[in-house]
């Protein structure tokens, strides 16, 4: 099984936060990680898994 990470957008709503150069899935929100961060941690449960696309 080959996951897929959607991980797109500005984050306008987040503002001011996130901006272009930095949208809401690279920010630290819940702990240290990245949103992104913690979607990949959570496939690495995975035991069929291949590389996640993101």
């Amino acid at each position: 099984m080959a996951p897929i990470i959607l991980s797109g957008g500005s984050g306008s709503r987040l503002w001011p936060l996130s901006r272009d150069q930095y949208p809401k899935q690279l920010l630290p929100l819940v702990n240290e990680t990245t949103m992104l961060q913690d979607t990949i941690l959570r496939l690495s449960g995975m035991a069929d898994a291949t590389a996640p696309h993101v």
